[in-house]
């Protein structure tokens, strides 16, 4: 497997975390829309500053390092056995090499303690869904879409209605003895 390190976010990269952190996600967007904006937030991004702002200050923010180069970004909140992967990306430039896999065995090593994680991703990133359901092991447990909003996030049910209207999966992963990051590192 690929190695990664998980570096906490400093105040003095969290600028480049945000630019690093729109590029990877207007890159999905652009690969699948081209230059139609109907799925972007303010300022032609998918997801907005602001957004990766609340993200970041409720969360636990890392740099993904491989060989002492930044290469992608992954924010969490933890509460107990329960953990919600709030942001995951990897720069462009480093898509398909195993990163964002290797990124993700490193948070589940650093918090075993979690049993359920959770975390959604907009109905069209079907690289995400490949990413999340075929290498990580979640599975999706929900559509949100406007016969279904998520009743829990009031402002997670706006952003579906105005920005993604054909919807948003929820995915769960359910941490069992022997899991695909454990065996990948066997």
């Amino acid at each position: 497997m690929v190695e990664v390190t998980l570096v906490p976010l400093t105040n003095d990269d969290r600028e480049q975390f945000i630019l690093d952190n729109q590029e990877a996600f207007n890159y999905g967007a652009l690969e699948e829309f081209g230059l139609r904006n109907d799925h972007f937030e303010e300022d032609g991004e998918i997801i907005s500053r602001k957004t990766i702002e609340q993200s970041i200050d409720g969360g636990e923010a890392y740099r993904i390092m491989q060989d002492g180069q930044t290469v992608g970004g992954v924010v969490i909140k933890v509460t107990k056995e329960r953990g919600d992967l709030d942001l995951l990306f990897v720069s462009p430039k480093a898509h398909s090499k195993g990163i964002g896999y290797a990124a993700w065995c490193a948070v589940e090593r650093l918090h075993p303690e979690v049993t359920i994680w959770e975390t959604v991703t907009p109905y069209f990133e079907k690289r995400n869904i490949h990413f999340y359901v075929n290498r990580c092991g979640f599975h999706i447990v929900e559509f949100f879409n406007k016969h279904h909003p998520d009743s829990n996030d009031q402002e997670a049910e706006k952003q579906t209605d105005e920005q993604f209207p054909d919807g948003m999966f929820r995915f769960e992963k359910r941490i069992s003895e022997i899991d695909n990051c454990q065996l990948a590192s066997q």
